[in-house]
């Protein structure tokens, strides 16, 4: 599963360039960026549920969303509050299936912004925090969905998102070895900039909803590179600090670096 991940930590810029394909359109997606306020983030935990940038519609559109999906049934600020922590991921096989993410999938992707993600890595009862980016450090597109949660007491609006998942490449195969993962190894599902738009199509048919099937797959390891970093939580962690992207060695797996890349 994901739960960290880094973004905004370039010029908005980049991303405006990114997601831009006419200087109009950069320039616009620049100055939403800045209408977010939201500062560089060089480590952020989902289980904090941070504010993240993502795009909405073929209009891209950019908001900002807390991380854990709060569907729009919740009925109160307790139930919103217990399952917002544990909608931080869907799984992309039974995101059409699942109470919780069955409407968003139809009505309600998104794509997520993020300059790239972290996962632990397991060796003699410790885990081991890589950091995972494009081997070029261009920003990263992952497939989200995303809810809308009145409370009902307040009137107070809330719109939040889930990070989608998919079966790991051999890369991340090789990391995220959780011996406690029964149905295999996940990742992130990193949408290429040719279905970053698809993903976003409308949901009206079973041949709709196919299509955006059809888009989950495991990125190519090729375009990825992985490396430790320092703790990202406990007592030694660093924080949201530039730090925290900074390649960090451990002794415990210098005998093992060898076999996992």
């Amino acid at each position: 599963m994901c739960y960290d991940k880094s973004y905004l930590t370039k010029k908005l810029e980049r991303y405006a360039r990114r997601y831009g394909d006419s200087p109009e359109e950069v320039e616009h997606l620049r100055s939403q960026l800045e209408l977010l306020n939201l500062p560089p983030t060089y480590h952020a935990s989902g289980f904090d549920h941070p504010l993240v940038p993502l795009i909405i519609n073929k209009q891209k559109q950019i908001v900002k969303m807390s991380w854990g999906l709060i569907p729009a049934w919740v009925k109160s600020p307790a139930e919103a509050v217990h399952i917002s922590n544990s909608t931080i991921n869907a799984r992309a096989e039974t995101m059409f299936e699942k109470p919780a993410f069955r409407e968003p999938a139809r009505h309600r992707r998104c794509l997520i912004l993020v300059d790239g993600f972290f996962e632990h890595h397991h060796k003699n009862n410790k885990t081991f925090p890589y950091r995972i980016h494009f081997k070029d450090d261009a920003p990263m597109t992952l497939a989200g969905l995303w809810d809308e949660w009145t409370d009902p007491a307040s009137g107070l609006v809330r719109q939040t998102y889930t990070l989608v998942t998919t079966q790991a490449n051999p890369l991340m195969a090789r990391i995220h070895n959780n011996p406690k993962l029964e149905e295999g190894p996940r990742m992130p599902l990193i949408l290429p900039p040719e279905a970053e738009w698809e993903w976003l199509r409308p949901i009206s048919t079973e041949a709709d909803q196919k299509l955006i099937q059809d888009l989950v797959r495991s990125y190519d390891e090729q375009a990825l590179e992985a490396y430790t970093v320092r703790r990202l939580r406990g007592k030694e962690a660093v924080g949201n600090k530039a730090e925290a992207l900074a390649p960090y060695s451990y002794a415990e797996l210098e005998t093992q670096q060898g076999s996992l890349f």
